[in-house]
């Protein structure tokens, strides 16, 4: 039997998070990201408006993994400014590595480094507020890039 190594519940960041239940050493592997590969498009059209709340996660070639349809607990990964993990893309496939060690209790933060067209306003920022609490915290999970 083999033990579990991360679980969801509730986050002081936001809503649910993952959590270790494990120690995890930099460089593993943890879950994948699940749910259905689709359009922007057809994603937005079934998003709730929950601001800054999203279950998609952008691919490379335009589409996205919706984790609201067909999703498993790695939807519930929160944005930090520092992460302690990454998203490795392969083929339509997200795998979350963790890029440092992890003790049970630390909750698993990827940087969503979210895009936006156009102009990035304040507004905007703000709709993306950051809630991670790190020294050099954006204030937004939009990326500066």
């Amino acid at each position: 039997m083999r033990l579990r190594r991360i679980a969801a519940r509730r986050s002081t960041v936001h809503g649910k998070g993952l959590f270790a239940l494990q120690p995890i050493a930099a460089g593993e592997r943890l879950i994948e990201y699940k749910g259905e590969v689709t359009s922007w498009r057809r994603a937005a059209a079934r998003q709730r408006s929950e601001a800054g709340h999203t279950f998609v996660f952008g691919l490379s070639d335009g589409r996205v993994i919706d984790g609201s349809c067909g999703g498993n607990s790695a939807r519930f990964l929160n944005h930090a400014c520092t992460p302690n993990c990454e998203a490795i893309e392969t083929g339509d496939r997200v795998f979350i590595h963790a890029i440092t060690t992890i003790q049970p209790g630390d909750e698993l933060f990827i940087d969503y480094g979210l895009a936006v067209d156009g102009k990035i306003t304040e507004e905007i920022r703000t709709h993306y507020a950051c809630h991670c609490g790190a020294s050099n915290c954006r204030r937004s999970m939009v990326s500066d890039a």
